[in-house]
């Protein structure tokens, strides 16, 4: 094949990929980009291969593709969503991204029934916080969620405890289901797994760290519960 021909060829080329380009959307052009690497090579293969130099043109060929198998095992590596805890008391259903450590729930009971706690404003919120005051752990589950939501909503707390109390966890006994959802393990995780969520989540939970000490004491009972039977 003479030289003109490869040019005119690789002009070709170009035009079709300038076309594609043009009618990709972001995702599209991301990947095109991570294949652009590989493509060229092996095209520059090709074209040696055409100009009769075998030895060089192969071993861009094989480059072109251990540079793709390189890139592909390492798409297939990257690391999936975070997972989620699951807290849940009579009047709340809480969520934990396990990655960002933020909060989001729905009201369980209440005047507020079925709403996200994300649509409530602060006034709305505290006055769910007035509604719960003989639910003492949806209560603290709420404060955990203003705390984080609105770091300074404690400074308008009332003298006579009505806003901002802080009260203990309650005593009723967590199931194993519940323990699996506070951890964000599928339920039957072997011993290691239940460890190893309850260290992830306990180093950003903890008191001590700025945490939240009614998820932390949560997150002790689930690992406590799915232990239970490894003592």
């Amino acid at each position: 094949m003479s030289i003109f021909a490869i040019i005119a060829a690789v002009l070709l080329v170009c035009a079709v990929l300038v076309a594609g380009f043009q009618r990709a959307n972001a995702a599209q052009l991301a990947n095109a980009l991570r294949l652009a690497g590989p493509l060229a090579i092996g095209f520059a293969g090709v074209v040696f291969l055409l100009l009769g130099k075998a030895a060089v043109g192969g071993g861009l060929i094989s480059a072109a593709l251990a540079w793709y198998a390189a890139a592909k095992r390492k798409r297939s590596a990257t690391k999936s969503p975070g997972r989620q805890s699951t807290v849940r008391t009579a009047a709340l259903e809480m969520e934990l991204d396990h990655d960002s450590g933020a909060l989001s729930g729905i009201v369980l009971a209440g005047r507020q029934e079925g709403k996200s706690l994300a649509l409530l404003g602060l006034a709305e919120l505290k006055a769910l916080l007035l509604e719960l005051s003989g639910d003492p752990e949806s209560r603290q589950l709420l404060e955990t969620y203003l705390d984080g939501r609105f770091p300074v909503w404690r400074e308008d707390a009332k003298p006579d405890g009505h806003d901002g109390q802080r009260v203990a966890p309650g005593s009723g006994a967590m199931t194993k289901e519940e323990a699996y959802k506070v951890l964000g393990l599928e339920a039957g995780a072997a011993a290691a797994d239940v460890r190893k969520a309850h260290r992830r989540l306990i180093q950003r939970l903890h008191p001590d760290l700025g945490g939240s000490s009614f998820l932390a004491a949560r997150i002790n009972e689930a690992k406590d519960v799915l232990l239970s039977d490894h003592h």
